[in-house]
């Protein structure tokens, strides 16, 4: 949640300890990412000999990032404070792009008092 500067995104459809009051609606982040010819050369190269292409790795984990973070923006814009049930998704936009999209549903969280206190016998 740090990362997010407080904002909520979870995968869940629920955020623990919390309510629902409204939800805003489906928020997205899209950011298409051009893999680049050297790129494709070194990819190239470590498929024949095998292995993680940290080159790609690193590529999609920064888009994925910057994903979450545009969808975070919209999610404000529209008035939520949270993001449950969020999802990427991702493709290949001829041979040297990939899209990635973070998305969810916008929602408005507020404490929930009789569960604050509540204790966990877990």
């Amino acid at each position: 949640m740090d990362k997010n500067n407080g904002f909520v995104v979870v995968t869940t459809n629920y955020v623990p300890m919390n309510r629902i009051t409204k939800v805003v609606g489906p928020v997205f982040g899209i950011i298409v990412r051009s893999r680049g010819l050297g790129g494709n050369i070194v990819a190239g190269l470590r498929g024949i000999i095998g292995g993680e292409i940290n080159e790609y790795t690193k590529m999609l984990t920064e888009a994925r990032e910057h994903a979450i973070q545009r969808m975070i923006a919209e999610a404000e814009k529209s008035g939520a404070n949270a993001v449950v049930d969020m999802r990427f998704d991702s493709a290949d936009i001829g041979q040297v792009m990939t899209e990635v999209v973070a998305y969810g549903t916008g929602v408005v969280i507020e404490e929930d008092s009789a569960k604050a206190g509540a204790v966990s016998l877990r």
